[in-house]
């Protein structure tokens, strides 16, 4: 038996949640800890409240409590070159350098790196003032789609269906600073039809392996209407995607994409999630990079899992994913996100959760805490996406029943969901 390991998991969201709950069923597990953590996390880890961006004090943290290896969740920390500061310390690190954190901190470097390695994606064009914008957008037509190339917490993205929404959408960010520093900069680029795929690819910056197909549903409402959100629900695997189409995707885009990190000698150990439109005759095209697990594709995927994911984060840390033994998913799962009242315009005013320990009870059902606090013994709703519900099952279909039947055991002030999650598969359509 390998030796175990102290883990940090750093974040405090459902993803974190998610992964936290896989590194606890490892056994090469030792002590587990988490910051800055959550109440569901911190059934299973010790929280810590530090910084997330404050790579000496993280590192600091971890020499205190003889880490061995921390896996970063969030995209903020890795931006912020945490990486690399617990690198310097001697930790190994899930998740890339500050370097490689550019593919999403940047959407200008993200999209000038596909195009200097021939990598699938819209045609775009880099805007910083409103004349290069108004010029940009002539050669579009509706819907446009204008983007902020900075961190903008998933509020950076518009879809718009006239040419004077798109304008005033660049005019916000690059006029009224609707998004600070991170709107300076805009990618402007045409619209992809079809059928959006999310694809986790595992890679230590040589060697790559795929973990489970995934879909979130990134609409507020049933049908997929309303604002954007971060994510409302996801299921994995998707069953519409064929083996054949699979292949086209390695071949013209992970493989590029991974030979591309080498190539431009960027420390890439962790995930490069990558988020794929594929075209009505089956076209892949790269709609975006991240850096990291995918929220709320985790909250399924990892459940999934059929491995040690410590082991596999310390062999990825190490560089050595070749060596791990990759076993391919059995069963399926579905979840629903649980949001506050005011999401996702609006904070909403702190509620008591009712249920919890009734929808984990359901057979093959997690319940994720994402926007949670303990206050007086009671678990607090405190806004945004507040809860996520996972289920397995031997089919999609029993893990979609397990999982509503949980959220209708849960209750809090101004609760709302989605009932459709997966209607892509249950409707029977076609790419």
């Amino acid at each position: 038996m390998d030796k175990k390991l102290n883990v940090l998991v750093i974040g405090g969201g459902g993803r974190e949640h998610a992964l936290v709950s896989a590194c606890a069923r490892s056994p090469r597990c030792g002590k587990l800890y988490a910051v800055p953590g959550n109440p569901g996390i911190a059934q299973e880890a010790e929280c810590h409240a530090l910084s997330v961006t404050d790579g000496a004090a993280l590192a600091a943290f971890c020499q205190d409590r003889q880490i061995d290896l921390a896996i970063v969740g969030p995209e903020g920390p890795l931006a912020a070159g945490v990486a690399d500061a617990l690198r310097a310390r001697g930790v190994a690190v899930f998740g890339p350098s500050g370097a490689g954190a550019q593919l999403e901190a940047s959407k200008e470097f993200s999209k000038n790196f596909m195009a200097r390695h021939r990598i699938p994606t819209a045609d775009f064009y880099v805007c910083r003032t409103m004349d290069e914008a108004e010029e940009a957008l002539s050669h579009f037509s509706s819907p446009y789609i204008v983007k902020a190339s900075g961190l903008a917490a998933g509020k950076g993205v518009f879809v718009e269906p006239t040419l004077d929404g798109a304008r005033e959408a660049a005019r916000q960010m690059l006029v009224s600073k609707k998004l600070g520093a991170a709107g300076e900069t805009l990618v402007i680029e045409e619209a992809l039809p079809g059928r959006e795929l999310s694809l986790m690819v595992v890679t230590d910056g040589t060697t790559y392996r795929l973990l489970s197909t995934s879909q979130d549903h990134k609409r507020l409402l049933d049908g997929d209407r309303g604002p954007n959100t971060g994510g409302m629900g996801a299921y994995a695997p998707a069953p519409w995607v064929t083996g054949e189409l699979m292949d086209r995707v390695r071949r013209e885009i992970i493989e590029p994409s991974v030979a591309a990190l080498g190539k431009e000698k960027l420390d890439y150990r962790g995930v490069l999630y990558v988020g794929l439109m594929i075209a009505p005759d089956g076209t892949p095209k790269v709609l975006e990079y991240n850096v990291r697990l995918g929220d709320p594709e985790t909250e399924v995927l990892l459940p999934l899992f059929e491995g040690d994911w410590v082991d596999l984060c310390w062999r990825v840390a190490q560089g050595e994913l070749a060596s791990f033994p990759w076993r391919k998913e059995k069963k399926n799962a579905l979840c629903v996100i649980l949001a506050s009242a005011g999401y996702p315009a609006a904070a909403s005013a702190a509620a008591e959760i009712h249920g919890l320990d009734a929808a984990g009870a359901v057979a093959g059902v997690t319940v994720f805490h994402a926007g949670t606090s303990a206050q007086d013994g009671k678990i607090m709703a405190t806004g945004g996406r507040v809860l996520c519900v996972t289920a397995t099952g031997e089919t999609l279909q029993q893990a979609r029943e397990r999982a509503y039947e949980a959220v209708g055991k849960i209750r809090f002030q101004g609760m709302q969901y989605r009932n459709d999650i997966g209607h892509q598969v249950f409707e029977k359509k076609s790419v």
